[in-house]
């Protein structure tokens, strides 16, 4: 049994840290964006990409060889310092908990670009209480850097035990703002016979059953999701909590047809985004995770046809009530947060017209 009052929930861990924030902002994160902050061509091609992109993330972490690990935090702290990202988010992945890097990624980020840095994600979440130690050092370190805003986290799930105590985690703490899946560790951690990074496997199938009892006859077969469990266990956490869940990575940067359905899944099933491992991931994962003009169209019509909310109405042959509303603002509301950054967006959903307007 817990002796600890919800009260203190909100109160910061350290003196002078900033307070928690009540609620998460709902920033568009379609795509993150990672780049390695130690590679040249990499960080020549970032102040271009601002305002492209609604998250550049600098990753510290595996992608990172030993040797250059001081190299790509001096370098993420150059560019913060010497880059307006405007309406682009600046995050970054800090190495593993048991790395002995991740103490001096911490200290130096924070206290040097900690006023530019909005999220930190943090890898191989075991439990709630990797959060906790992460959330109560964050504190500190703003305390001492006189940041005025918290700094947000963001959890991977990368192991198994992860996956189980994902609940916990969304709830450790309230600078949560989001959680990935990250699929190619978790695999490695349960055991799972793939080496891909992300996306489906031809060998996880079901087979349709013999027609006229002939099983050697021409069957059709059906690939399945091997995250689907995964994902939608995240999702509902995350929305329990009230923070954001994301696709994780789509290895296969050549096959853009397999990556946009593997996105488009997972922003039917509740993400708000994904990561972008190359610049053409970006386009498709804003293209994903933006709604159409056909579904705004039609969630629009059904907010003005509801009314007040209650009861139900028919459109087009279909019965709209309460809960369909519900999933209705669900899109409105997003395409309200995106116009506000995508201009084309912004111009694409104003130009929307219901029916009985004029034109």
């Amino acid at each position: 049994m817990s002796l600890k009052s919800p009260k203190s929930f909100f109160a910061p861990l350290a003196v002078g840290a900033p307070a928690p924030l009540r609620e998460i902002p709902a920033r568009p994160s379609r795509a993150i964006h990672f780049f390695d902050p130690s590679n040249p061509k990499m960080v020549d091609k970032i102040p271009a990409m601002v305002g492209t992109v609604d998250v550049l993330l600098g990753n510290l972490e595996d992608a990172v060889k030993a040797d250059n690990k001081e190299a790509a935090r001096a370098g993420l702290v150059q560019i913060a310092k010497g880059t307006d990202f405007g309406p682009t988010q600046l995050w970054t992945r800090i190495n593993s908990l048991d790395s002995p890097w991740v103490l001096d990624d911490l200290i130096t980020l924070v206290t040097e670009i900690g006023d530019k840095l909005d999220v930190i994600m943090v890898p191989k979440v075991q439990g709630a209480e990797d959060i906790h130690y992460v959330d109560r050092l964050l504190a500190q370190l703003e305390a001492r850097a006189g940041i005025t805003r918290p700094i947000l986290i963001h959890a991977i799930l990368e192991t198994a035990r992860g996956v189980a105590e994902v609940e916990n985690i969304a709830l450790a703490s309230p600078r949560m703002q989001g959680i990935s899946l990250g699929p190619a560790d978790l695999a490695a951690d349960r055991k799972m016979k793939t080496t891909r990074v992300g996306g489906g496997h031809p060998g996880y199938l079901v087979r349709q059953d013999p027609v006229s009892g002939d099983i050697n006859g021409d069957r059709a077969i059906f690939q399945q999701d091997l995250w689907h469990y995964t994902i939608a266990k995240m999702v509902d956490a995350c929305a329990a909590a009230g923070i954001y869940p994301y696709y994780g990575p789509f290895g296969d940067i050549t096959d853009v047809v397999a990556a946009e359905d593997q996105f488009r899944n997972a922003f039917l099933l509740g993400c708000v985004g994904t990561w972008s491992l190359h610049p053409k991931q970006i386009e498709i994962a804003n293209r994903v995770f933006s709604p159409s003009a056909e579904d705004i169209k039609h969630a629009r019509r059904v907010v003005a046809a509801m009314g007040d909310g209650t009861g139900a109405v028919m459109l087009d042959g279909k019965m709209e009530d309460d809960a369909s509303l519900k999933q209705c603002l669900v899109l409105v509301s997003l395409a309200d947060e995106l116009a506000a950054i995508d201009p084309k967006l912004k111009e694409l959903y104003d130009s929307i017209e219901l029916e009985g307007e004029d034109a």
